[in-house]
């Protein structure tokens, strides 16, 4: 039998039960500690996980989750500490080390590889090769086909990773992660890009591997999702360790206290504000092949929700207003004024604003620090007088004043953006389009992946800035920040509207409705 028909037999056959080791945890991690330049991520927690066992991570963002998990598998080393593999203390060097020793994670920010196909990236530096030591993609394909056929995942293995959207690329993540056969499988907010449809497909998935004897660590924000799925979960917070307990002993306000150290007493904090004049007009706006007709206005003060399934054209639509990539045919009207939008610096020169959804593609410039980030859209107008230099003090002490308001914790302002959490990356981002004084702003998925305290903030945020007359088009995939934020919901499907329904009508089965038409 040659290699590639070895590994073929091996992801065909079912799923290997994992064999009994003589310990009651697949994994622990005891007394570790991890510091950072003027930060310390980790401070002595410890963590243990049952095999057959799905254990949520719950904290807000910074509180140390991802940072652990990347200890775990492989990426950081830990100053101070252990950690135990089947009753084995394990030392991780590198990702690679973690995988051959049965560790496999999920990445918050996807690390697939754009220009290969789907199925390179799963089998990669594990293709099958032919007679002539040369990769056999006919195996390799016929693998990842079998992986797909496994696990009823709907894609084809010689597609390109960039031609994929988000949620197709998080289930190739997925069953990459799954091709390991790890005895521990970590996800870190694997359905943060996937549709409710997509999210019951991963929870089958989880619950196939959990009784077959595999321990899941699985970080997510999401309250109703660790009530679905986890059967104990433990809370970190400012990088220590608070408590484990089992899913089935608490409630969802208890979860939140250990989570935040306070109650939160109002996660939509929506209010009445007395809309202004109509401030954007869309009429008929057309992407050939993407969206059509699409038309819409937005009032001063006024929260437009935008809700739809994944691949309803949400997102589309506010890169056409933006003009990251322009509409065919249609007219946007800004301030009464026809206008004709075909990059984002004439989009910002209108006082415009937009946050998008994929921080890490299109958002953060990773490599550089805070301040650079958070100034990134005002260096070609604002804050530049007739002689063409930039007024740094007064721009510096602005990004500080705002960095300060959005509570973005870090060290100074001078920290590389990419040492930030998820969740501390998105309040820089914010902040960057708030210096901006934008007089419409663009939120697409303003809370994705951000824990339940900076949720909070950044809804309050939502509501102060509606108060000074912003008009917000906010597009998100949870039904209750839609519902509870918005004055309006826009339902789009297949690239048409399919309603705008009024606050007072609006409830999930009618916008559900709407956007399965």
């Amino acid at each position: 039998m040659n290699s590639a028909s070895a590994e073929l037999m091996s992801v065909t056959d079912a799923i290997p039960v994992k064999k009994a080791f003589n310990s009651e945890y697949v994994l622990e991690v005891r007394d570790v500690r991890k510091e950072f330049p003027g930060v310390v991520a980790l401070d002595n927690v410890s963590l243990r996980i049952r095999p057959g066992t799905v254990h949520a991570l719950m904290g807000e963002n910074g509180a140390g989750k991802s940072t652990l998990m990347k200890i775990i598998a492989g990426i950081y080393q830990p100053d101070r500490g252990e950690v135990r593999l089947r009753g084995e203390k394990v030392w991780l060097p590198t990702p690679l080390a973690a995988q051959e020793a049965g560790i496999a994670m999920i990445h918050q920010e996807l690390l697939l590889m754009n220009p290969m196909t789907v199925a390179e990236n799963i089998w990669i530096r594990r293709e099958p090769k032919n007679r002539f030591g040369l990769v056999d993609h006919v195996a390799m394909n016929r693998m990842t086909q079998e992986l797909f056929d496994r696990l009823n995942i709907d894609l084809d293995p010689e597609s390109e990773i960039s031609e994929l959207s988000v949620a197709n690329r998080q289930m190739v993540e997925i069953a990459k992660a799954v091709s390991f056969n790890s005895d521990v499988l970590i996800m870190d907010e694997p359905t943060s890009a996937i549709t409710e449809k997509e999210v019951e497909h991963l929870f089958q998935i989880i619950r196939d591997l959990r009784a077959r004897g595999i321990g899941i660590v699985y970080i997510t924000h999401k309250m109703n999702e660790l009530f679905e799925i986890a059967d104990e979960f433990s809370v970190f917070r400012d990088g220590q360790y608070i408590a484990t307990c089992a899913s089935s002993d608490v409630t969802r306000d208890d979860i939140i206290r250990m989570m935040v150290g306070r109650d939160i007493t109002q996660m939509f904090p929506k209010e009445e504000v007395e809309l202004g004049d109509v401030v954007l007009s869309v009429k008929n706006l057309t992407r050939d092949g993407v969206f059509r007709d699409v038309s819409f206005d937005v009032r001063a003060g006024e929260i437009l929700g935008f809700a739809g399934l994944v691949g309803s054209g949400r997102s589309d639509v506010a890169e056409a207003l933006f003009g990251v990539k322009p509409a065919d045919s249609g007219t946007i009207n800004v301030f009464g004024q026809d206008v004709k939008i075909t990059n984002p610096h004439q989009a910002i020169k209108l006082g415009m604003a937009f946050l998008t959804e994929d921080r890490k593609e299109t958002g953060c410039f990773l490599p550089l620090d805070i301040q650079e980030n958070i100034q990134a859209a005002v260096l070609h107008d604002q804050y530049v007088d007739g002689a063409g230099f930039v007024a740094e003090n007064v721009l510096e002490d602005r990004s500080i004043e705002i960095c300060q308001r959005l509570r973005v914790k870090t060290p100074n302002m001078h920290e590389r953006i990419e040492n930030l959490s998820g969740g501390n990356q998105q309040k820089v981002l914010i902040g960057r389009w708030l210096l901006t004084n934008p007089k419409i702003l663009i939120l697409d998925e303003p809370t994705r992946g951000i824990d339940v305290g900076a949720k909070a903030e950044i809804h309050s945020l939502i509501t102060q800035l509606a108060h000074e007359g912003v008009a917000v088009i906010m597009i998100s995939s949870e039904m209750p920040e839609v519902l509870g934020m918005s004055d309006r919901v826009l339902v789009m499907h297949e690239g048409h509207v399919t309603g705008i329904v009024d606050r007072s009508e609006a409830d999930q089965v009618t916008i559900m409705d709407l956007a399965a038409r």
